[in-house]
């Protein structure tokens, strides 16, 4: 018997980025906006930012009714993680294009993870 997945995670990594952006909670908010607009997404408030002192990067975390979205940036590195994760279906969101946009991203790895769909009760 194949099991349903009990959540769906995308873990992202953005290579490339332009440092600026990387340090901007803000270009980053509005990133988080578009994603829970685009995927009908609901939050739980509004997100939390650690803004690390000098080049140092961006930590984000919003919680939502279906679980959560974070993010992680190393401006240092041109880099950016983010983690989506879902307790329920949703559809494929462009993150490729949006990184592209919004940070400057010049390669984006997706990697989609069904979770709890092996184990056992």
């Amino acid at each position: 018997m194949k099991r349903i997945p009990l959540g769906r995670e995308w873990v992202v990594d953005a290579y490339g980025c332009d440092p600026a952006r990387l340090r901007s909670w803000r270009t980053l908010s509005v990133l988080f906006s578009r994603l829970v607009r685009e995927v009908g997404l609901r939050t739980l408030g509004r997100p939390r930012w650690r803004i690390f002192p000098g080049e140092g990067g961006v930590t984000g975390l919003l919680l939502l009714t279906e679980s959560h979205l974070a993010c992680h940036t190393f401006p240092e590195e041109g880099f950016a993680a983010f983690n989506l994760y879902c307790c329920k279906p949703r559809p494929a969101w462009p993150w490729a294009e949006r990184l592209r946009e919004a940070l400057g991203a010049r390669r984006v790895r997706v990697r989609v993870v069904d979770r709890g769909a092996t184990g056992r009760r």
